[in-house]
């Protein structure tokens, strides 16, 4: 039998077995509670995710939380099924499909007034570049979820450099809280994470941040030290990308190698699937608060909610397996090292734009998010976007740590997202 055989018996097996695990919710939450033969309704009463604390906020957040990058509007079952299982913490953008993340919980609250003391909303001023942009987007945020106050606001979104972490922004922040419309302040970041996290656990003013965390950062000891910096600081860890999608392909139902088949075999032997796997050892490390994840629908927050229920933990031969994979596979995530490649290239580049469009690609590719891949990349100016093609990135690729073939990956990127 020729290896393309293999792949597709190796798929169909998984596919079998994924839909075993998922059937099999009812037996990981009687394992938590000793208890077997309970309906839906009497598990969900028995068990809710758990909480834990937000920081030196003094708030306690659902630690699995939903990220919401996609359309809620057309979505409201997946916001119903969160309260079952105590999900409160709701992750939005302004940018989320194009508002219609937001307007989704709008909708929802509309319907469900009462809900909303029971949750943990969070949004984001995705694009702002002023001030006054970030007070902009706070505005519409609050006008399209129906509500007065937003619980934790990130600005800025997807900060690449300690320098973005202004007094002026400073001071809009306490004038937020102040005025009631956000009770607490942070950003999110997706390059040069490290740094941005050092600079954050020195300040008095930042209660929490959001970077990639996942099992390819484990062995990243400068992020590690700086996760470290911020807890001890108080400083809340909320971690997103906690699954590891790569740039090249998804993550779920994909066997393409034999690295596929090994990480696949050995956890589903043990009763749950690779990104099961990959949300256990995030919220394994209990300097992290909360972990949002995209849950698109039921199915997948059934499943990632039996992640966080199910026992046991992960062990250290299973942690040794998610290492192997992040090896093996490390050619196709990009880590978020912005300021190695940005060395490499031309000054036309600014910092963060080659990690930028690794991202890019990867939403394209690995989530599906073709609209919102495409609107991010067209944000780039026209006279740089028509110079990408033809810029040397031969050294770029040879200091990346990653290994990316970064020539050609931002090459598929002009071609999928121009």
């Amino acid at each position: 039998m020729d290896n393309k055989e293999n792949s597709r018996v190796t798929r169909r097996d998984f596919m079998r077995q994924s839909a075993i695990v998922a059937a099999g919710l009812g037996s990981a939450f009687a394992g938590a509670t000793g208890q077997a033969g309970l309906t839906a309704g009497q598990e969900a009463e028995l068990l809710q995710v758990p909480k834990r604390k937000l920081g030196k906020t003094g708030e306690k957040v659902s630690c699995l939380g939903l990220g919401t990058m996609f359309n809620l509007v057309d979505s409201q079952i997946v916001l119903r099924n969160t309260l079952k299982w105590g999900v409160t913490y709701w992750d939005t953008s302004h940018s989320y499909a194009g508002g219609n993340s937001e307007l989704g919980i709008g909708k929802f609250l509309a319907r469900n007034p009462k809900v909303r003391k029971d949750l943990f909303i969070v949004s984001k001023a995705s694009g702002a570049r002023t001030v006054a942009d970030v007070e902009k987007r706070l505005a519409t945020s609050l006008k399209r979820m129906n509500i007065d106050y937003i619980d934790m606001y990130y600005a800025p979104h997807g900060a690449s450099d300690p320098a973005q972490l202004t007094d002026e922004l400073k001071q809009w922040a306490e004038g937020a809280k102040k005025r009631k419309l956000i009770r607490f302040f942070g950003f999110s970041t997706h390059s040069n994470m490290a740094k941005c996290l050092a600079a954050a656990a020195k300040l008095d003013w930042i209660d929490a941040v959001m970077p990639m965390y996942n099992f390819r950062h484990v062995q990243d000891d400068e992020l590690q030290n700086a996760i470290e910096a911020c807890h001890k600081a108080g400083i809340a860890i909320v971690a997103m990308k906690t699954t590891g999608k790569t740039t090249i392909k998804r993550f779920r139902l994909s066997i393409e190698t034999e690295a596929d088949k090994k990480l696949v075999g050995h956890f589903l032997k043990q009763g749950f699937t690779p990104e099961q796997a990959a949300i256990k050892l995030v919220l394994q490390d209990k300097r992290i608060s909360a972990a949002p994840v995209q849950m698109e629908n039921v199915a997948v927050l059934n499943q990632n909610v039996a992640a966080v229920l199910g026992k046991p933990n992960l062990t250290q031969a299973d942690r040794e397996v998610l290492k192997e994979y992040a090896e093996a596979t490390c050619s196709g995530y990009c880590a978020g090292c912005a300021h190695i490649c940005d060395a490499a290239v031309p000054d036309v580049l600014r910092p963060g734009r080659i990690s930028d469009i690794m991202r890019y690609l990867m939403y394209y590719n690995s989530y599906g998010d073709k609209a919102r891949a495409r609107e991010l990349f067209a944000q780039i100016p026209h006279s740089v976007r028509g110079r990408l093609t033809s810029m040397d990135y031969v050294f770029a690729e040879a200091r990346c740590p990653q290994h990316l073939p970064i020539g050609r990956l931002v090459v598929e990127a002009v071609s999928k997202l121009a």
